[in-house]
């Protein structure tokens, strides 16, 4: 049996009340013309500079 004794059972509009009582009101959504690409500048850190070959050493590649 799933049902445990004395576990309150909730209904669907019961859990979005209580997700709504604990989190409140989500943000708007972002709409897609909002949106901007993300662009990477700040260099990986740790990673060898000359043998990019031993950066994947734990992953199994050659060194």
């Amino acid at each position: 049996m799933d049902e445990t004794p004395g576990e309150p059972r909730f209904t669907d509009d019961e859990y979005a009340f209580l997700r709504h009582v604990r989190f409140g009101e989500l943000p708007p959504a972002v709409r897609p013309e909002e949106r901007v690409e993300l662009t990477e500048t700040d260099p990986g850190r740790g990673r060898p500079a000359e043998e990019p070959d031993r950066w994947d050493l734990r992953h199994g590649g050659a060194g």
